[in-house]
């Protein structure tokens, strides 16, 4: 529910009124809550707030929130805790443990499925259809989940802990977490007996053949047991599995050697990861392998862009291509604040606008626990991505044109809650266009290929000579005259970095002959940058290749531009360098018909 961004209708401060009657529903739905426990989640002199949202999805939430965290969410009229209070409130709802490797994948929107819940000795709680419990990780009972069963633990079992068992609604590490504090769960130790030998359990069974224990209830917590460890107990463990190790912590702490059965159910939660949970766990795995074997102290400060382009990217597994935008963290920057938050490294930035990393604890847990991949370990330094003669290797960016909403075609645009000033892609153009003709059943009834002109069309689309010519319009006559009235935007994405949107459309590389004295020629070549390129770097790649001289200079009247110029009519080796080693579509080349004709018949 909270694995994407939401957006905020409002947020105000509640009512006196409102804050009785909310105290009296959390009564209702929790009876468990004492009088002083209900205080604690609604204070009476603490700072409430309400807070109307809608999910990436559309849905309409209310989120009631302190001056720190949110503490309950209500949805369809009924009330759930966040895992801010449950991390307060530990025994508020019956508890389900699951494996660490599974929290990445309930953060990333999936639902709990059956084998990846951990039956412990003493059976599964019992639960009916649709109770709401709360999902923790072996050894520690710090709820991380929030989830409704969506079958009986008697069902659960007939079904031979197979198939869904739990619709997810909330997550450690999901947006609605990042809405607080963003503080790490706490360590509480699971208070459980110590385990018994077979004989000595069967003397303990009831005359109905069920282990008697203490119920988890009556259990109360230490808070002397509560130690905020950050996540390094629930990440590390996750990361260990992704890496490949064949160890699990046991409940008591402990590692102990996961059987084959375990192995077969992390195997199928590790098959069934989606694309972004497998480029988080490629970015993570990228990343602790540069620090532990690449990166020395003696090269820091080191710039957070060369990091991921030097190090980072010649980690990666063949076969496999680092992604950030296709991770839940977006941005390499978030990424690195993540690790920052975690104490793992320091980034500062040094220059304006220049981020870099300043300092790595090499003595962290987490790159001490590290285990290199065999493959990766196996592989001689040579092997690191390496590009065009001997440098670093270049992935061409993802370039997307945008369109941007004016004053003029944003009523077009409201009811799919975009405004003023927000860019979107030419399908989500498409899609919002489409979604207001049917909601506003403009399409014709007698002809499903045109489309009624109402006032809104009429205004945004239409000149005034055709306003009152044209009652109807064919779709893609509808969707050309948008773009046509969107303003001009693009997107450029480098691999590994954030994406970069500027107004108009973008500058090709321009490849130009020029005339020199005594009729000599030379190539310019300029807006290189745009697309990620070295303008030194080109122009020592061409020297090497044509014999011939190239110097780089600043081009007129844009100082953080430059213009690389070679002896002679270069195109040919140019085009070569920039369609075949580069990659560079056609399409954002101009200049490549005045190369030299050769003569030769092909």
């Amino acid at each position: 529910m909270f694995a994407k961004a939401f957006r905020v209708k409002s947020n105000t401060a509640i009512k006196g009124s409102d804050r009785r009657k909310l105290r009296a529903d959390v009564a209702a739905t929790f009876p468990t809550l004492s009088a002083e426990q209900l205080s604690e989640v609604v204070s009476n002199k603490e700072e409430l707030n309400v807070i109307k949202l809608y999910t990436h999805k559309g849905e309409a939430l209310t989120v009631y929130a302190n001056s720190r965290n949110p503490v309950l969410f209500e949805f369809e009229k009924t009330l759930y805790p966040t895992v801010y209070t449950l991390w307060s409130h530990p025994h508020l709802l019956p508890a389900i443990t699951t494996w660490p490797p599974v929290l990445h994948k309930l953060a990333g929107g999936a639902d709990l499925m059956l084998p990846g819940v951990v039956v412990p000795s003493s059976g599964l709680p019992q639960i009916d259809r649709g109770t709401l419990c709360a999902i923790t990780l072996v050894g520690n009972r710090a709820p991380v989940a929030v989830g409704i069963a969506t079958m009986s633990t008697m069902e659960m079992l007939a079904a031979g802990m197979k198939g869904k068992g739990f619709t997810v609604l909330h997550t450690y590490m999901d947006q609605l977490w990042s809405f607080g504090d963003k503080t790490c769960p706490p360590t509480i130790v699971t208070l459980e007996a110590e385990p018994v030998t077979e004989h000595a359990a069967e003397e303990e069974q009831d005359d109905k053949g069920e282990p008697s224990k203490v119920p988890e209830k009556s259990l109360p917590v230490d808070p002397s047991l509560q130690i905020d460890i950050g996540n390094v107990s629930l990440i590390e463990t996750t990361e260990s599995a992704e890496m490949g190790e064949k160890e699990q912590p046991s409940e008591n702490g402990a590692a102990e050697t996961i059987d084959e059965d375990d192995l077969d159910v992390l195997q199928e939660l590790e098959d069934s990861r989606s694309p972004q949970e497998q480029m988080d766990a490629l970015l993570h795995q990228c990343f602790f392998h540069a620090l532990k074997c690449k990166i020395k102290k003696s090269e820091l400060p080191l710039l957070t862009s060369t990091f991921l382009r030097n190090y980072m990217f010649s980690c990666c597994p063949k076969g496999q291509q680092i992604d950030i935008k296709k991770s839940s963290y977006k941005k390499f920057s978030k990424f690195l604040q993540s690790m920052q938050q975690q104490k793992i490294l320091q980034v500062k930035e040094l220059s304006k606008g220049v981020e870099s990393i300043v300092d790595v604890d090499w003595r962290h847990e987490r790159i001490r626990s590290f285990l290199v991949p065999e493959i990766a370990a196996s592989e001689s330094p040579a092997q690191d991505c390496k590009g065009v003669d001997g440098e670093q290797l270049y992935h061409p960016p993802e370039i997307i044109p945008l369109y941007g909403i004016s004053s003029k075609m944003a009523p077009l645009f409201q009811e799919s809650r975009y405004k003023k000033g927000d860019t979107l892609s030419g399908s989500e153009v498409r899609s919002a266009v489409i979604d207001y003709v049917k909601t506003n059943e403009l399409v014709d009834a007698t002809n499903k290929n045109f489309v009624k002109v109402n006032p809104v069309l009429c205004d945004c689309l239409l000149n005034k000579s055709e306003q009152d010519e044209i009652s109807a319009l064919k779709w893609d006559d509808l969707f050309s005259r948008c773009l046509n009235h969107l303003q001009s935007f693009h997107q450029v994405t480098f691999a590994g970095h954030e994406p970069i949107v500027r107004k108009g459309n973008i500058d090709p590389i321009d490849i130009t002959i020029a005339q020199r004295s005594s009729n000599k020629k030379v190539t310019i070549i300029k807006n290189l940058e745009l697309y990620g390129l070295d303008p030194q770097a080109v122009a020592n790649i061409l020297q090497q290749r044509v014999q011939a001289s190239a110097t780089v200079n600043t081009l007129p009247g844009a100082k953080d531009r430059a213009q690389v110029q070679i002896q002679g009519n270069q195109i040919n080796h140019l085009a070569k360098l920039l369609l075949e080693d580069y990659q560079i579509n056609r399409k954002y080349i101009q200049g490549l018909e005045k190369a030299p004709k050769t003569g030769r018949k092909k």
